[in-house]
């Protein structure tokens, strides 16, 4: 989020990862509100089609990524898709192209189909389906991402070198670098070892996730 704040790369990954876990626990705090408000609105008397209840979905989700785009990435110049790269344009033209555009040209059509295009929805079947969803994805958050055995440990503001090595040691595994300060550390870890000590330490950020925003977000 904060990777081009004043104009080159943030060096400090501390700031990063915080910033980042800042910013997804209000994406899942939008998220919560977002399903309570849809489960007061449950005894609603107009039933929604299912093409709108998509199609309103995917305008959320395309206008998003232009808004992403446009204010942060060329307005704000805090972030872009790419900051590794001769040209960040281009990928941040190929991010709308991927993922705004089409969302945007599905919900319109989607949109002003006619009211008879598609069955009403049953709003209780609707609401469990989009929590479970949600719930299932936070879920899957939480799950070791299996295959690779290494994993990158970020540790918080406060570890102290001592500490970082010391969790490294009791969750058994095994050092592949890290610097004297024990901030950032390459790991391979087995089957045995564990990352809860990592985190019990103060680790902001554990990879080896297949979604590791969440984690980042509750360390």
């Amino acid at each position: 989020m904060l990777s081009l704040v004043g104009g080159e790369p943030l060096q400090d990954i501390r700031s990063q990862v915080f910033a980042d876990g800042m910013f997804h626990i209000l994406m899942y705090a939008i998220g919560c509100l977002g399903l309570w408000l849809l489960w007061l609105g449950d005894g609603a008397v107009a039933l929604p089609r299912s093409s709108a209840v998509l199609g309103i979905t995917l305008l959320g989700f395309g206008i998003w990524q232009i808004v992403d785009v446009a204010l942060f990435h060329w307005i704000l110049r805090i972030h872009r898709i790419r900051v590794d790269v001769v040209s960040p344009l281009f990928w941040d033209i190929a991010w709308l192209i991927v993922f705004g555009l089409p969302a945007l040209a599905l919900a319109y059509w989607l949109l002003r189909s006619t009211p008879g295009a598609s069955p009403p929805v049953s709003p209780r079947r609707a609401l469990a389906s989009v929590t479970a969803i949600m719930l299932t994805t936070t879920a899957i958050s939480l799950a070791p991402l299996g295959g690779s055995p290494a994993m990158i440990a970020v540790s918080g503001t406060g570890v102290t070198s001592s500490q970082a090595f010391a969790a490294v040691t009791s969750s058994g595994a095994q050092i592949v670098w890290a610097p004297e300060s024990g901030m950032v550390a390459a790991l391979m870890i087995g089957p045995e070892a564990s990352r809860l000590p990592l985190y019990q330490a103060g680790a902001t950020l554990v990879s080896g996730k297949l979604a590791p925003c969440l984690t980042t977000a509750l360390g």
